[in-house]
């Protein structure tokens, strides 16, 4: 049973020789994984889940900051050992779209005005740190380096 989802099928071409190397761990030769495919699809699609789980289970590993951005809110993340912080900037200009590079310039500009308001919270993690990870992902947030969360923290600190 997967533990988070398989991966698309850009992510398996982009992975391409990770997975070569996969199946070369679990002695599948090219060959085989043709006629695995062929002849026991869902055994093929089994290795497939276990190396989908293995590629998120590293990349929530190591994910240290996350953003999510709507057109009126940035939520950014900040992963910490045993709770998640977050910094939600939103803007209460209707007319501002954050998704946009125009609406993205509009808040470079105007971050200290009165229509930018900044909420800051910390939730300790679940026995799952890597699935609540996982979750704010399914909900549209992304894995980034961070620049967004250290500019705004230096703000609100």
């Amino acid at each position: 049973m997967m533990k988070y989802s398989r991966l698309t099928k850009e992510q398996f071409e982009e992975l391409h020789q990770e997975f070569i190397n996969f199946l070369a761990t679990q002695s599948i030769t090219a060959k085989e994984w043709k006629t695995l495919k062929e002849i026991h699809p869902e055994a093929a699609e089994e290795e497939m889940d276990i190396f989908s789980d293995l590629i998120w289970e590293g990349a929530l590993k190591n994910a240290t900051f996350l953003e999510n951005i709507s057109p009126q809110q940035l939520f950014l993340f900040k992963v910490e050992g045993t709770q998640m912080k977050l910094i939600v900037v939103k803007t209460t200009n209707k007319k501002i779209d954050l998704t946009t590079s125009e609406g993205y310039q509009w808040l470079q500009k105007n971050f200290t005005g009165d229509q930018v308001e900044f909420f800051t919270s910390s939730k300790a993690f679940s026995e799952e740190k890597n699935k609540d990870i996982f979750s704010l992902i399914k909900q549209g947030a992304v894995i980034t380096k961070g620049a967004l969360y250290g500019f705004f923290d230096g703000i609100v600190n």
